[in-house]
Protein backbone atom coordinates (compact mmCIF):
# COMPACT_ATOMS: atom_id res chain seq x y z
CA UNK A 1 0.00 0.00 0.00
CA UNK A 2 1.39 3.80 -0.83
CA UNK A 3 2.02 5.55 2.08
CA UNK A 4 -0.47 9.14 1.66
CA UNK A 5 0.83 11.97 3.69
CA UNK A 6 -1.00 15.19 4.04
CA UNK A 7 0.70 17.05 1.25
CA UNK A 8 -0.07 13.78 -1.26
CA UNK A 9 -4.05 14.06 0.28
CA UNK A 10 -3.75 17.72 -0.45
CA UNK A 11 -2.61 17.15 -4.20
CA UNK A 12 -5.62 14.54 -4.99
CA UNK A 13 -7.95 16.68 -3.20
CA UNK A 14 -7.18 19.21 -5.52
CA UNK A 15 -6.82 16.86 -8.56
CA UNK A 16 -9.94 15.98 -7.63
CA UNK A 17 -11.99 19.34 -7.16
CA UNK A 18 -10.58 21.15 -9.80
CA UNK A 19 -9.31 18.77 -12.28
CA UNK A 20 -8.36 20.93 -15.27
CA UNK A 21 -5.93 23.19 -13.48
CA UNK A 22 -2.38 23.39 -14.36
CA UNK A 23 0.59 22.09 -12.19
CA UNK A 24 2.07 24.96 -12.16
CA UNK A 25 -1.40 26.44 -10.74
CA UNK A 26 -1.85 23.35 -7.99
CA UNK A 27 1.93 24.18 -7.11
CA UNK A 28 1.02 27.69 -6.27
CA UNK A 29 -2.01 26.87 -4.35
CA UNK A 30 -0.07 24.55 -2.15
CA UNK A 31 2.78 26.81 -1.31
CA UNK A 32 4.96 24.10 -2.62
CA UNK A 33 7.60 24.68 -5.60
CA UNK A 34 6.57 22.94 -8.95
CA UNK A 35 8.71 20.59 -8.69
CA UNK A 36 8.30 18.98 -5.62
CA UNK A 37 4.33 18.91 -6.90
CA UNK A 38 5.86 17.04 -10.04
CA UNK A 39 7.89 14.83 -8.10
CA UNK A 40 4.85 13.82 -5.44
CA UNK A 41 2.46 13.79 -8.61
CA UNK A 42 5.30 11.31 -10.23
CA UNK A 43 5.38 8.79 -7.08
CA UNK A 44 1.87 8.20 -6.95
CA UNK A 45 1.53 7.55 -10.57
CA UNK A 46 4.10 5.05 -10.30
CA UNK A 47 3.04 3.18 -6.59
CA UNK A 48 -0.84 3.37 -8.59
CA UNK A 49 -2.58 6.06 -6.47
CA UNK A 50 -3.57 7.83 -9.30
CA UNK A 51 -4.58 5.24 -12.31
CA UNK A 52 -5.74 7.71 -14.86
CA UNK A 53 -6.21 11.09 -15.83
CA UNK A 54 -8.95 10.76 -18.51
CA UNK A 55 -12.75 12.47 -18.87
CA UNK A 56 -15.25 10.40 -16.66
CA UNK A 57 -18.31 9.90 -19.44
CA UNK A 58 -21.88 9.35 -19.35
CA UNK A 59 -23.02 5.98 -20.73
CA UNK A 60 -26.28 7.41 -20.85
CA UNK A 61 -25.53 10.53 -22.43
CA UNK A 62 -23.62 8.32 -25.05
CA UNK A 63 -27.13 6.23 -25.88
CA UNK A 64 -26.82 4.07 -23.15
CA UNK A 65 -29.17 4.71 -20.39
CA UNK A 66 -30.10 1.56 -18.90
CA UNK A 67 -27.65 -0.01 -15.89
CA UNK A 68 -27.38 -3.29 -14.65
CA UNK A 69 -25.23 -5.59 -12.78
CA UNK A 70 -24.81 -9.12 -13.94
CA UNK A 71 -23.43 -11.99 -11.91
CA UNK A 72 -21.62 -14.70 -14.18
CA UNK A 73 -20.92 -18.41 -12.82
CA UNK A 74 -18.32 -20.28 -15.12
CA UNK A 75 -17.40 -23.14 -15.32
CA UNK A 76 -13.77 -24.31 -12.88
CA UNK A 77 -10.87 -23.51 -14.71
CA UNK A 78 -12.50 -21.50 -17.78
CA UNK A 79 -12.33 -18.10 -15.83
CA UNK A 80 -9.93 -16.52 -17.71
CA UNK A 81 -11.24 -17.31 -20.89
CA UNK A 82 -14.55 -15.90 -19.86
CA UNK A 83 -12.56 -12.49 -18.51
CA UNK A 84 -10.67 -12.17 -22.05
CA UNK A 85 -14.64 -12.65 -23.84
CA UNK A 86 -16.44 -10.42 -21.43
CA UNK A 87 -13.09 -7.57 -22.46
CA UNK A 88 -14.03 -8.01 -26.09
CA UNK A 89 -18.21 -6.93 -25.59
CA UNK A 90 -18.62 -3.13 -25.62
CA UNK A 91 -21.49 -2.95 -23.54
CA UNK A 92 -19.16 -4.55 -20.57
CA UNK A 93 -17.97 -1.40 -18.91
CA UNK A 94 -16.26 -3.30 -15.89
CA UNK A 95 -15.70 -6.79 -14.38
CA UNK A 96 -14.60 -8.15 -10.64
CA UNK A 97 -13.90 -11.86 -10.25
CA UNK A 98 -16.12 -11.86 -6.64
CA UNK A 99 -16.44 -14.10 -3.82
CA UNK A 100 -20.01 -15.23 -3.35
CA UNK A 101 -23.07 -15.91 -5.59
CA UNK A 102 -21.32 -16.22 -8.77
CA UNK A 103 -17.60 -15.56 -10.17
CA UNK A 104 -17.50 -12.94 -11.96
CA UNK A 105 -19.71 -9.48 -11.51
CA UNK A 106 -20.05 -7.35 -14.50
CA UNK A 107 -21.35 -3.48 -14.78
CA UNK A 108 -23.11 -3.55 -18.04
CA UNK A 109 -24.86 -0.85 -19.96
CA UNK A 110 -27.77 -1.17 -22.54
CA UNK A 111 -29.97 1.02 -24.80
CA UNK A 112 -33.02 -0.34 -23.01
CA UNK A 113 -34.51 -3.43 -21.61
CA UNK A 114 -34.55 -5.21 -25.14
CA UNK A 115 -30.93 -4.25 -25.70
CA UNK A 116 -30.19 -5.83 -22.06
CA UNK A 117 -31.57 -8.67 -22.70
CA UNK A 118 -29.50 -9.28 -25.86
CA UNK A 119 -26.69 -8.73 -24.27
CA UNK A 120 -27.45 -11.21 -21.50
CA UNK A 121 -28.33 -13.65 -24.23
CA UNK A 122 -24.80 -12.99 -25.71
CA UNK A 123 -23.26 -13.24 -22.23
CA UNK A 124 -25.25 -17.04 -21.41
CA UNK A 125 -23.76 -18.00 -24.89
CA UNK A 126 -20.13 -18.02 -23.97
CA UNK A 127 -18.24 -21.03 -23.41
CA UNK A 128 -17.79 -21.68 -19.73
CA UNK A 129 -20.42 -19.45 -18.96
CA UNK A 130 -22.93 -21.40 -16.44
CA UNK A 131 -25.74 -19.09 -15.54
CA UNK A 132 -26.27 -15.67 -15.03
CA UNK A 133 -28.52 -13.13 -12.41
CA UNK A 134 -29.22 -9.83 -13.54
CA UNK A 135 -30.10 -6.71 -11.33
CA UNK A 136 -30.92 -3.49 -12.82
CA UNK A 137 -30.00 -0.28 -11.05
CA UNK A 138 -32.91 2.06 -10.95
CA UNK A 139 -31.35 5.26 -9.74
CA UNK A 140 -27.80 5.98 -9.07
CA UNK A 141 -27.67 7.29 -4.92
CA UNK A 142 -24.01 7.72 -4.69
CA UNK A 143 -21.85 8.70 -7.62
CA UNK A 144 -18.86 7.82 -7.97
CA UNK A 145 -16.47 9.25 -5.98
CA UNK A 146 -13.00 9.42 -4.01
CA UNK A 147 -12.62 12.85 -2.26
CA UNK A 148 -14.10 11.93 0.95
CA UNK A 149 -11.91 8.70 1.24
CA UNK A 150 -9.01 10.78 -0.09
CA UNK A 151 -9.70 13.45 3.16
CA UNK A 152 -10.41 10.58 5.25
CA UNK A 153 -6.22 9.22 4.39
CA UNK A 154 -5.48 12.76 4.81
CA UNK A 155 -6.62 13.00 8.79
CA UNK A 156 -5.42 9.52 8.96
CA UNK A 157 -1.83 10.72 8.11
CA UNK A 158 -1.74 12.93 11.14
CA UNK A 159 -0.02 15.76 8.64
CA UNK A 160 -1.13 19.26 9.08
CA UNK A 161 -1.85 20.02 5.29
Amino acid sequence: MAAVDGLDASILRLMLEQPRTSVREYARILGVARGTLQARLGRLEREGVITGSGPWLSPAALGHPVLAFVHIEVTQGHLDEVGDALAELPEIIEAFSITGGGDLMTRVVARDNGHLEDVIQRLIQLPGVVRTRTEVALRERVPHRMLPLVEAVGRASGSPR
